[in-house]
């Protein structure tokens, strides 16, 4: 590995994690890498062209012309996906609805993990995902395994997308959270699960200013 200060940010759906993420890479001028977006760029190519997700032969020969980059406004992270801007499509219900399928897929994982592991050798980056620092960084210096409250974890995420998705119900999206959590947490490849040494952050009643500070303090006691 790097001689780079990573830090690897895992937990549940919804956690807030790429809000932490961003702060934390932006108050440290860090690389921020959203490693979501990429498996949900690759849930959109999937259901863009129907791919079956039991066809090894059709996973891999999409993964082939699976193109993704990133680049960087504001700290706001944008993807493109072969060339195509798809930040916002990727975050609509029927991405959020196949993700957790696609990214059980050892082969899609396999790839992602590479890429995600190239983008940490040479910067100080935040990432955040589900098995940051399990598959992706375990020897990351700084691990933080991020939950909630389900029903809190379902109004924030209800209070992002209903204006972009007004037919959308808070019941529906709580479905879809808790679908998402078993498919995650059982999955084969890299399911998720708290790193040994993560330092658990429950945001329940924390507010985006608090939680930021709690990261900020495991990160300079390190950097001392």
């Amino acid at each position: 590995m790097s001689n780079n200060i990573i830090v690897a940010i895992d937990g549940y759906s919804s956690c807030g994690k790429s809000t932490l993420a961003k702060a934390l890479a932006k108050k440290l001028h860090y690389i921020y890498v959203d490693s979501g977006a990429m498996y949900r760029a690759v849930a959109l190519y999937f259901l863009r062209n129907n791919i079956d997700t039991h066809n090894h032969a059709q996973i891999e020969e999409a993964l082939n012309n699976i193109h993704l980059n990133f680049h960087s406004r504001d700290y706001e992270t944008h993807i493109t996906l072969n060339g195509e801007e798809v930040s916002d499509e990727i975050r609509q219900m029927p991405v959020s609805e196949k993700v957790s399928e696609v990214s059980a897929l050892k082969e899609v994982r396999r790839e992602m993990v590479k890429q995600q592991q190239r983008m940490g050798q040479s910067k100080n980056i935040v990432m955040d995902g589900r098995d940051i620092g399990t598959a992706v960084f375990p020897d990351a210096p700084i691990k933080i395994f991020m939950t909630a409250d389900p029903a809190v974890r379902a109004k924030r995420r209800y209070d992002e997308i209903h204006t972009k998705n007004p037919g959308i119900t808070l019941e529906e999206i709580f479905e879809n959270i808790a679908h998402r959590d078993y498919q995650d947490t059982t999955r084969e490849e890299s399911p998720l699960v708290r790193a040994r040494d993560a330092i658990i952050l429950d945001n329940t009643n924390l507010t985006p200013d608090e939680q930021l500070q709690f990261a900020l303090d495991k990160v300079e006691k390190l950097k001392v």
